[in-house]
C-alpha cells in the first residue's frame, strides 16, 4: 500500500502534497481506491462513473449494495451535471457548500453516474467537501468521486489515516494522509424535493442552521426505506457493547464522558467544557481508543455519558444510538 509521508501531531493538518494528489488521481483513473481526508471523516474514494470501481468500494468495505453512496463534487456546477437542483437545493448549496451537507436530489437521465452509487434509487447524494486534499483529488481526477467512510461497513468511522489502515489494510490502494478530521462526524443528509427538505441523517450542519436558511422546519422521513448512508439501525459500532445515558461508570466498563461526568480508569471525555463541536470532533477517535482500551483490559462494555440533544448533539446522539443498536443489521 502506498501512502503519503510525514505524520504530524494532532491537531495539525498535513502539508498539501501535489505529487501525492497526482499519484492518487492516477489510481482513481485506473479504477483504484484512494482513502482521502475530508473535514468530516476519511472517505474511500473511487470514480463514481466506473461501475467496476464503485463495486470495489462495496467489496472492500463489506457494504450491502442496498446502501447508497455519497458522490463528492468540486462544486455546484459539477453537481448539476448529475442531479437536478430545485431552487431550495440551490439555496442550501449556496449557504453550506463547501461543507458537511449532503443533498439527495433526482438523478439526471444523462448523468453518467454508476447505478450502484444510488442503490437502485432514482436519486443521487452529492456533497462538496471542505478539505484541500479532497478538493485537490476531485479536480485532479476530473470527475465526481463516490466516497463512503473508509472503514469496514458498520464499524467506527475513521478520522485519521491510522484508523483507515487498521480497518481496511491492503484493500485500499493509496492513503492521502491529511491529519485528523476537523469536524469528526459525517455530513448532514437532506433529501430535497422541490421546496421540501427532509432530514435523512443528522450530521456536521445543525438542524437549526438549516431551518434558519430555508425558513421552515425540516421534515421527517416516512417509512423504513434506506435512502442515504448512515440510515441502517446498527452502524458506527465498536467491538465492545455500548451503554448509553450512563450517569456513572460501573466496574468492568470503559467510559466515554461529557462535561462534568467523568469516568475513572479506562475513560476519555468528549469535552470537559461541554462544547458540542469539540465533542463531535473527538467522538470517533475516542470510540476507537476506548474500544482498544476495553479489549486490552477485558472490558465488555463502553458506557457513555448523556450528551445534550441540540445542535451537533443531535448528530452525536444519532451515532451513539446506532453504535449501541443490535448488531445483526451491521453488515
Amino acid at each position: 500500500m502506498r501512502k503519503a509521508a510525514n505524520t504530524v501531531p494532532e491537531p495539525m493538518m498535513q502539508a498539501f502534497n501535489s505529487e501525492d494528489i497526482t499519484a492518487a488521481a492516477g489510481i482513481i483513473a485506473a479504477g483504484g481506491l484512494v482513502a482521502m481526508p475530508t473535514e468530516t471523516v476519511y472517505g474511500l474514494a473511487a470514480d463514481s462513473t466506473n461501475d467496476a470501481a464503485v463495486a470495489r468500494i462495496f467489496d472492500a468495505k463489506g457494504r450491502p449494495q442496498f446502501n447508497p453512496l455519497i458522490v463528492h463534487v468540486s462544486g455546484p456546477e459539477m453537481a448539476r451535471r448529475h442531479v437536478t437542483f430545485s431552487p431550495m437545493a440551490e439555496k442550501l448549496a449556496a449557504a453550506f457548500w463547501p461543507g458537511p451537507l449532503t443533498l439527495v436530489a433526482p438523478r439526471r437521465a444523462d448523468c453518467g453516474l454508476s447505478l450502484l452509487v444510488s442503490a437502485g434509487l432514482d436519486t443521487a447524494a452529492v456533497r462538496m467537501p471542505d478539505h484541500p486534499f479532497a478538493q485537490g483529488l476531485i479536480k485532479a481526477a476530473g470527475r465526481p468521486l463516490a466516497a463512503p467512510s473508509a472503514n469496514r461497513s458498520g464499524t467506527i468511522s475513521p478520522t485519521t489515516a491510522d484508523h483507515v489502515r487498521a480497518s481496511l489494510g491492503e484493500k485500499v490502494d493509496f492513503i492521502l494522509d491529511g491529519g485528523p478530521c476537523a469536524i469528526g462526524v459525517e455530513s448532514t443528509i437532506l433529501r430535497v424535493d422541490g421546496d421540501r427538505a427532509t432530514l435523512l441523517r443528522p450530521g456536521g450542519v445543525a438542524r437549526k442552521d438549516i431551518e434558519r436558511v430555508i425558513g421552515k422546519p425540516l421534515e421527517k422521513p416516512g417509512g423504513a426505506r434506506i435512502e442515504a448512508p448512515g440510515m441502517m439501525a446498527s452502524h458506527y459500532a465498536p467491538n465492545a457493547a455500548m451503554r448509553l445515558d450512563a450517569g456513572a461508570q460501573r466496574d468492568s466498563e470503559a467510559f466515554l464522558g461529557f462535561g462534568e461526568i467523568e469516568g475513572r480508569d479506562h475513560g476519555l471525555n468528549l469535552s470537559r467544557a461541554g462544547d458540542l463541536r469539540e465533542a463531535a470532533a473527538n467522538l470517533f477517535r475516542h470510540l476507537h481508543a476506548l474500544d482498544r482500551m476495553a479489549a486490552a483490559n477485558r472490558l465488555k462494555t463502553i458506557a457513555c455519558a448523556p450528551v445534550p440533544h441540540e445542535g451537533l448533539g443531535e448528530a452525536i446522539n444519532d451515532r451513539l444510538q446506532r453504535a449501541a443498536a443490535p448488531r445483526d443489521e451491521k453488515h
